[in-house]
């Protein structure tokens, strides 16, 4: 599995080629597809491009992303687009068109009551389990664990000479991770160095504009279609080489 993460937090000013209208975010999802994306993660923005959990801005985003897709689109919960816990819960309540799934960070406040809510909806939840922060040890202790579409492992080190053994140390903190399936992914510096591993390790991964706007060889990618294609070159060359 290889997820497109067609824009994350990033804005204009990471330049044109970011997708940020819902317009644009399907158009590029639908490049990323036929590059061999088998799912689409964004972040829903306002038209100022700040990332929102609002359910119209949401319900938008994902109409015109489904109308060029037939994959299965999710979304953030991230705490930046709502701080407060009981608002980004109320945001949730309120969606009135729903993701396939949301990846929701276990170390932020509320994690556990985002995800439970999700479940409740029918929504299936990514554990987002960062690197340098206490969420794989939340996360072993959630009863929610077991009931998780999978395991957002998130690599935040985005030095390409240690990002690799800092996926390593974050795999093991992460342990059984209650059995669920495992996607490995970095940023930035780090992104291709981790990709490749969970190509040798055999775990689903992601690429897009939101982890990195360069390919390998450090040209500025055109765009995100333009990423998964490299990126089904590496992890290929990768697990063959395992």
């Amino acid at each position: 599995m290889v997820q497109v993460c067609l824009n994350g937090s990033r804005s204009a000013a990471d330049g044109a080629v970011v997708p940020l209208s819902p317009e644009e975010l399907a158009r590029s999802a639908a490049q990323a597809v036929a590059a061999g994306a088998t799912q689409v993660h964004v972040h829903p923005k306002t038209p100022c491009g700040r990332d929102t959990l609002s359910p119209r801005v949401l319900a938008a985003t994902l109409e015109a992303i489904r109308s060029r897709v037939r994959v299965p689109v999710g979304v953030t919960t991230g705490a930046w687009a709502e701080p407060d816990p009981a608002a980004r819960l109320a945001r949730v309540r309120s969606w009135s068109v729903l993701p396939d799934f949301a990846s929701v960070n276990w170390h932020e406040p509320g994690a556990e009551a985002v995800a439970g809510q999700l479940l409740a909806l029918g929504v299936g939840v990514e554990a987002g389990i960062w690197s340098g922060t206490d969420g794989a040890a939340r996360f072993a202790a959630s009863p929610l664990g077991p009931r998780v579409l999978r395991v957002l492992a998130e690599v935040t080190d985005p030095d390409p000479a240690t990002a690799e053994d800092s996926a390593r140390s974050l795999l093991a903190a992460l342990g059984p991770a209650h059995g669920r399936p495992v996607l490995l992914h970095g940023e930035e510096g780090g992104a291709w160095p981790v990709l490749r591993l969970a190509g040798r390790l055999g775990l689903g991964t992601r690429i897009g504009l939101e982890d990195t706007l360069f390919l390998p060889d450090g040209r500025r990618a055109s765009g995100n279609a333009q990423l998964v294609a490299e990126g089904l070159v590496q992890y290929g060359s990768c697990r063959r080489s395992s």
